[in-house]
């Protein structure tokens, strides 16, 4: 028989052999069979609250990998509050409505013209269903927990009835109004967008400088001369009504060589606009200030229409000439000027992005089409002077990624200007991470425009808007009152499925409808509004949660999205932000650094690395990664972090197979009891918990992960662990040496899996189960506490120097392997010539230094006055080292002199020998096989 065997060591009945996609579906089925997620929140009842609310994914398709980072994320952070004395209920959502589902079933072959709406809504709901279920079950392979039987749904009736509350309160507060102005428009769509559904991307635009003929100069200028306007959308040139000017910048009146015409630009640009019209020896007739310019008239291009010079703070000598192309109808600066100078609004295009009637000879025409007749048209008047492509940075629909386009259309709107200054006062209140992101959101709510909330769709909630015979629009507490009610008990599609006589009270009468008639708003809200009101249909309305919540964490993306809109009907209704604290995340990259997209085929599927892999190694990657930036992500990079998984593993198997003769209620020894290199450990091991809570409560998870990777790799398996085989498999089972080291083991292991849990929840749990711990799971169990014990820091300032000893002594032993004079360290002999301090260091140690370094033989001289020159010299220490004299002990593996001392068993070393003899009589007797 191996005298290896006599002690059963090196064994476990835990396997931890990895198998992660198999495992972790085995665990995240008992957990949901046991209900341990209910178990846990029933555990912190009567615990402070902690509210992280999630922002709703688009219920569309599978999750792809951002998804994975964020839901991963909120998991991290809930699961440590849960084991921190919070009371943390996590309800997953989801964003149901919108235009994408909508295309998905024109996709599948319906057309929503040929079917009534409610149909089609109908179908639009089964469909969003679906794919809720879908990505459910890819977030719970995830490792989630949350609260699944419950979520929110944007399309619930409740969900719903809330939201027409809120659009109810901020318009009794006169924050909901309908306008016709400018607003974000897409063709392909066929509906308006606000600014958190836009992208930009370069595009090259066809631009051209041209003049306009001077009709009423004013005295100042003749009907000879043009000014010169730039444009980069010469679509809109039939929609022109006049050119804005700044009222302080110096206007030149040119006239270049050869040139019967004078030309009106901005003085700093007459050299740049010579250039590109190719115009020689230039002559400044005359300059005049903007505001002299103020109120004279242009003829139109191509239109019997006069254009007025009017003044306006947003010209710029960035690029053009100075004087700006102006089409109220189709620009929000030109809306604004126009209004100011009681032009007419002219906005000749329709939803589809075709110009009409109002643009004769454009008639039916797409706009970039009509972008060539208008620039044809320019050089048949003679006006063209230079056409050139340029390139800038525009607007495109996020979700069929074609462009918009400004458009002047009656919509509703809700108004930020009303109550701005509230919602900036809102944002100082609440704390941000990383801190920049409250100069981005602070900034953003500072520049927006009012907030176009109707839509051109019908797969959302309705605006909750009747009119009057007199096409007065009605919103009265009363009606929103009742149609709430009405969504709440039969969902909105009770909107499209009645007349607005049977959506009104009963008995409703208005001065805007003396006979009794009533039409409603066929238009939807806005799918962010819908999100943005989840604070009133979820925070506010289920008594497990709290309003405003602790947390809000999603993707930068969200300052101009959720965490916008939020914001903004939050303080609307209620005076205040609907969150404590804002987190942003960075954007998934691929290896080269280019955001992911499914149209580029760079994307990398979560279930793709669970299958191969584990949802685990997706957990432990978040965990590894600075969130707050961009992150590039590959399987090459997921290899990595699996190799990282695996030393954790690896030693978590390790601590569980020295521990499993253990038994912790019995064996543990006290702090007093260890060994001074035991109390060592603790002391690193309290200092790791403390490090890792700290960060924990940053929501710093990288710097968890290097926190207990570093004590894994560094201060157990490097260190401690190394050397405790020359205990744990040698000694006496109820050695006291023996029982200390398990101690560390046993504590340090508890410890760990407890830290580790949020991040490896089922790696976590494998290993509880084989605990001794009173806990059923581990994540019914609280994170360790932090304890500390009388001198810890004279201790660990003692065992510090010790590490810079050791380390010299380890790049001695590795010269001496490099030059064959030993291999394995077990080989070796080491002699030290010290300093004072070092000598002085080893006297009060404490500690058995050779087993420490893992040596067969020790010498320590008195000091460094004899050192031999094949020495290396450290400065406080010069280190020798020789191959050790003697033979190996086949059990313990040192190089010894004193081999058979005991002659029942020859082979063994004295030390061995003693070992066996006196606890394993057994094997003297029977015999063993080396």
């Amino acid at each position: 028989m191996r005298i290896k065997d006599t002690l059963n060591l090196g064994k476990t009945k835990f396997p931890m052999r990895g198998k992660l996609p198999v495992r972790e579906a085995q665990w995240q089925q008992d957990w949901e069979t046991d209900h341990v997620y209910q178990k846990r929140q029933a555990l912190n009842q009567g615990k402070p609250s902690f509210v992280l609310h999630d922002g709703p994914p688009y219920a569309n398709g599978n999750i792809h990998i951002g998804h994975a980072l964020n839901k991963i994320s909120k998991d991290i952070i809930v699961r440590f509050k849960s084991m921190s004395g919070f009371r943390a209920p996590f309800v997953p959502g989801w964003d149901t409505h919108g235009l994408p589902i909508e295309q998905q079933l024109s996709k599948q072959g319906y057309n929503r013209k040929k079917m009534s709406v409610a149909e089609f809504r109908d179908l639009c709901r089964q469909y969003a269903l679906d794919q809720v279920e879908k990505q459910k079950k890819d977030f719970k392979r995830l490792g989630v927990a949350a609260d699944w039987d419950h979520p929110y749904l944007t399309l619930t009736p409740e969900f719903e009835a809330q939201e027409v509350r809120v659009f109810g309160q901020m318009a009794q507060k006169g924050y909901i109004y309908r306008g016709n102005k400018p607003i974000h428009w897409s063709p392909s769509s066929e509906s308006a967008l606000a600014e958190a559904e836009l992208e930009y991307k370069d595009v090259k635009s066809p631009s051209a400088y041209y003049g306009e003929r001077v009709k009423d100069g004013k005295g100042l200028l003749d009907q000879d001369t043009y000014f010169v306007v730039w444009t980069t959308t010469p679509w809109t040139i039939p929609a022109s009504e006049g050119i804005v000017v700044a009222a302080d910048y110096d206007y030149a009146v040119v006239q270049p060589a050869g040139e019967t015409r004078k030309f009106v630009v901005a003085a700093e640009l007459v050299s740049t606009l010579a250039e590109k019209a190719e115009w020689q020896d230039v002559k400044t007739l005359k300059v005049l200030k903007g505001r002299d310019l103020e109120k004279m008239t242009a003829q139109h291009p191509f239109y019997d229409r006069d254009l007025l010079v009017m003044l306006g703070d947003y010209v710029t000598l960035d690029s053009g000439t100075g004087l700006v192309h102006t089409a109220p109808g189709l620009g929000d600066d030109d809306f604004k000027v126009g209004k100011k100078y009681g032009l007419p609004i002219l906005s000749p295009v329709d939803a589809q992005g075709k110009l009409t009637a109002e643009a004769p000879g454009f008639e039916g025409l797409f706009y970039t089409d009509a972008n060539k007749l208008a620039l044809k048209k320019v050089i048949a008047a003679g006006l063209m002077l230079k056409q050139e492509p340029f390139v800038h940075s525009y607007p495109m629909d996020w979700r069929t990624k074609k462009p918009v386009i400004f458009r002047s259309t009656p919509q509703w709107f809700a108004s930020v200007d009303a109550f701005r200054d509230q919602i900036l006062a809102a944002i100082d209140q609440v704390s941000f991470s990383p801190s920049w992101g409250k100069t981005r959101l602070y900034n953003m709510i500072r520049d927006r425009g009012d907030w176009v909330i109707s839509r051109q769709r019908v797969w959302g909630v309705p605006l909750p808007i009747f009119y009057g015979e007199d096409g007065q629009a009605i919103i009265t507490p009363e009606t929103i009152d009742h149609v709430a009610n009405l969504f709440a008990k039969y969902g909105s599609n009770v909107w499209f499925q009645h007349e607005a006589k049977d959506l009104l009270p009963d008995g409703f009468t208005s001065e805007h409808s003396p006979n009794g008639k009533f039409t409603k708003e066929t238009d939807i809200m806005d799918v962010w509004f819908d999100s943005g009101s989840s604070h009133q249909g979820v925070l506010a309305e289920r008594d497990n949660l709290t309003y405003p919540a602790d947390l809000y964490l999603e993707g930068s993306d969200q300052y101009r999205g959720w965490f916008n809109s939020s914001l903004i009907t939050s303080v609307a209704v209620s005076g205040h932000a609907p969150y404590k604290q804002v987190m942003s995340q960075g954007f998934t990259m691929d290896k080269h650094g280019h955001k992911m997209s499914k149209s580029m085929g760079n994307t990398i599927a979560p279930e793709k690395v669970i299958k191969q892999m584990g949802a685990e190694i997706l957990r432990l990657w978040v965990a590894t990664v600075d969130t707050s930036a961009d992150m590039r992500v590959s399987m090459g990079g997921f290899k990595q972090v699996s190799d990282s998984y695996r030393k954790i593993r690896n030693t978590l198997r390790f601590l569980l197979a020295n521990t499993a003769d253990f038994d912790a209620d019995t064996a543990a020894l006290d702090f007093n009891e260890l060994q001074t290199v035991d109390q060592y450990m603790m002391v690193r091991l309290n200092q790791v918990k403390a490090q890792a809570l700290t960060a924990y409560e940053k929501y710093d998870f990288a710097t968890v992960y290097k926190t207990i990777s570093s004590f894994i790799t560094d201060d157990l398996s490097a260190f401690y662990l190394d050397f405790a085989k020359d205990l744990v498999y040698i000694e006496a089972a109820d050695d006291p040496k023996r029982r200390a080291m398990q101690t560390v083991m046993y504590h340090s292991l508890v410890a760990l899996t407890k830290l580790l849990t949020p991040i490896l929840p089922h790696t976590a749990e494998e290993v509880w189960h084989y605990l001794q711990e009173p806990e059923e799971y581990v994540q019914l169990a609280e994170m360790p506490l932090v304890e500390h014990f009388k001198q810890e820091n004279d201790l660990l300032a003692r065992w510090q120097k010790f590490m810079t000893l050791r380390s010299n002594v380890l790049k001695a032993l590795e010269e001496a392997r490099h030059a064959k004079v030993i291999g394995k360290s077990l080989e070796a002999k080491v002699i030290l010539y010290p300093s004072a301090a070092v000598s002085d260091l080893l006297t009060h140690l404490d500690a058995n230094v050779m087993q420490l370094l893992i040596v067969s033989a020790l010498e320590i001289k008195p000091d460094k006055t004899a050192v031999p020159e094949d020495a290396t010299d450290f400065g406080d220490v010069a280190v020798k080292v020789e191959h050790a004299p003697g033979e190996v002990c086949p059990r313990c593996r040192m190089t010894r002199t004193d081999i058979g001392v005991d002659p029942q068993l020859p082979t063994l070393c004295g030390r061995c020998a003693k070992i066996v003899a006196a606890n394993y009589p057994e094997a003297v007797q029977n015999g063993f096989d080396e």
